[in-house]
């Protein structure tokens, strides 16, 4: 029994208990003694029986299959003048409430979506901007949580077939796109695969379950993330960002970020041992702010020069003078900001469905850095010494404010595991290459990795050129590979390696690959910026590390000229159609008999015969007069 239904039976008995007893003072009466004390023991038993039944609903409530839901936000200052945001939003729903329909924190228009399309497992992925991993070090979650420039889907889909899976793939690419406003209708078989070594599932499925799940994967590079696609992001949310950490995401703050992601996984997750199964749904957004773009008002965005008065110089240079200025080493200084700031009000309070046991705010800054919170607010600091938590009052408005301070001391940027950008390399519109750089920082420990290319129909791989080298050197790093060459027109090349990257190494990847040539109707309104082509997948475990996508220029016709021979053509019909016209109509005469039809003459004439008879007529009165 749930405590929702033994509290609304307790109410009930509640409510009947204090009417009985109501009604027995007002009809009490000495000739009823006996049946007020039959009253009275019936009232008795029945409230012992409305604890039995509390008790019940205390020991028998199923905890470990209840629906839950929690939310932080962690803050991490990177440098310099950098601020990374991240919002974590986790609710687990056991599968029988999921499958009866009874969804309590699990948004209902996302599980309907999976229960038609047959969905175990999805991970959708919407990321706009570039990771500098050099400056800010490791990903947020390691890269676990971190999708491809536009729109990335990949989801492990029931089916007794590939036909099957196809068609539950395209059902939930469509339900997808209609709920997130987004493009996702477009990915289709040209824009699909089936990774073989590069995912793993990431939920714990049955050993029944996991022989008919089927792993499609689809990118849309050249998806524009917006608004558009954050309000029904936050509508899944139980606080619809009206309370609590989301209510302080605002488009204008998001997309103004250098680098963001918003992604959503749903997956099984299962107790070692046990039948237990929740299915828990995870969201997540990840921002790098400018504080220093943060701070200006929205009303006067434009970056001005700064005032004379307000230029921090260093005196102690003998050049300094009052006309010359070197800007001050402001390394060691912080920046003073507040959540204001950066989002552009404080946080509305805490959402009244998350869990207590997880505090809200966490921020990454060296104890010795000064943090001042709003009052009802409590400090939990972490025993590493660059770690800070804040619970917060339920009904009041949460305000953190970090005041400019020196201090030498910073919080250490994790390494990331491997680091990676690609180009193209070449020069031509009929062939050109490609070029992955790898590089491992670790002096210690080699990694093992999967690198997967999906490239569009109208790039040709040759495989024979595909070369490895480490540190400038050729050697046989490649230990598995798997090739799947493209159709036209009916989907992409898939390429995926596994290789292992000695420490302290690096290792270039290079192949080249052939350019095809399209219709003109399958050209983009803008086709001289060229096609956007997916970012790199590299897998490493249970973390994957996207490369930044790539722009390729294919041969591109003259769209102008359609345009100058529709000019051409309407004008020799023009002149044509004149001239033919000219000669069906018009009558053509002798030059001695053009005058005798010619308008003029004849109107001439006409009126000559007019005077004529004029003359005459005058005449003839005037005889008549004089005889």
């Amino acid at each position: 029994m749930s405590n929702f239904s033994a509290s609304r039976i307790r109410l009930s008995l509640t409510s009947y208990l204090n009417v009985a007893a109501h009604q027995t003072q007002q009809h009490q009466q000495p000739q009823c003694a006996q049946r007020d004390r039959d009253i009275n023991l019936a009232l008795a038993a029945m409230r012992l029986f409305l604890s039995l039944l509390s008790l019940a609903g205390v020991l028998f409530t199923p905890t470990s299959a209840s629906s839950d839901y929690h939310e932080q936000l962690n803050l991490r200052p990177l440098h310099p003048s950098l601020l990374l945001a991240s919002f974590n939003f986790q609710s687990n729903t056991s599968l029988a409430s999921f499958e009866q329909q009874n969804f309590r924190y699990f948004p209902r228009s996302l599980g309907q979506i999976l229960q038609h399309a047959n969905t175990r497992e999805l991970h959708l992925r919407f990321s706009l901007g570039r990771w500098d991993a050099e400056s800010w070090g490791a990903r947020p979650w390691g890269g676990a949580r971190e999708g491809g420039t536009g729109v990335e889907l990949w989801a492990w889909v029931e089916a007794e077939s590939d036909e099957e899976a196809d068609g539950r793939w395209l059902t939930l690419t469509n339900a997808l796109s209609g709920l997130f406003c987004a493009s996702l209708n477009f990915i289709d078989s040209t824009r699909t695969i089936r990774p073989v070594m590069s995912f793993e599932p990431v939920g714990d499925h049955s050993n029944t379950t996991i022989s008919d799940l089927h792993l499609l994967h689809g990118t849309l590079p050249r998806e524009v993330v917006c608004t558009e696609n954050l309000t029904p992001f936050l509508k899944l949310l139980p606080c619809k960002g009206k309370a609590g950490i989301s209510s302080l995401l605002d488009g204008h703050k998001l997309f103004d970020a250098s680098w963001q992601s918003m992604s959503i996984d749903v997956q099984p997750i299962c107790e070692a041992g046990s039948n237990n199964c929740q299915l828990q749904i995870t969201q997540t957004i990840d921002m790098v702010l400018d504080i220093q773009r943060s701070k200006r008002p929205r009303d006067n965005p434009i970056p001005r020069p700064v005032a004379e008065s307000e230029l921090k110089c260093d005196t102690s240079k003998e050049y300094h003078s009052h006309d010359t200025c070197f800007p001050l080493d402001a390394a060691a200084q912080e920046e003073e900001w507040s959540l204001a700031h950066i989002f552009g009000h404080s946080l509305k309070g805490t959402c009244p469905l998350a869990d207590e046991s997880t505090d809200p705010v966490c921020i990454d800054v060296p104890h010795a850095r000064h943090v001042y919170a709003s009052e009802g607010a409590h400090e939990h600091k972490d025993e590493s010494g660059y770690k800070r938590c804040f619970s917060l009052a339920p009904d009041k408005e949460f305000e953190m404010i970090l005041p400019e301070q020196e201090i030498s001391e910073k919080a250490p940027l994790e390494q990331p595991l491997l680091y990676a950008e690609r180009s193209f390399i070449g020069y031509g519109q009929e062939s050109g290459g490609v070029q992955a750089i790898l590089t491992n920082p670790s002096l210690t420990d080699s990694v093992d990795f999967v690198y997967m290319e999906t490239l569009p129909w109208f790039m040709k791989l040759y495989l024979h050129t595909l070369k490895a080298k480490i540190n400038g050197l050729d050697e046989d790093i490649i230990k598995e590979m798997y090739y799947r060459p493209a159709l036209d027109r009916k989907r992409g090349t898939q390429l995926e390696v596994r290789a292992i990257i000695p420490a302290n190494s690096t290792v270039v990847l290079t192949y080249d690959f052939e350019k095809a040539i399209l219709r003109y109707t399958e050209y983009p309104p803008d086709a001289n910026r060229g096609f956007d082509v997916a970012p790199a997948v590299i897998t490493i475990g249970n973390i994957a590390i996207r490369t930044t996508s790539l722009l390729l220029p294919l041969p591109t016709p003259d769209f102008s000229m359609p345009y100058n021979v529709i000019i051409l053509t309407s004008t020799v019909m023009a002149l044509s159609f004149g001239f033919i016209f000219n000669l069906l109509v018009r009558r053509f005469v002798a030059l001695d008999e053009a005058d005798q039809w010619d308008v003029r003459a004849v109107r001439l004439k006409a009126l000559a015969a007019l005077k004529r008879l004029a003359s005459r007529f005058g005449k003839g009165v005037k005889v008549e007069k004089k005889e």
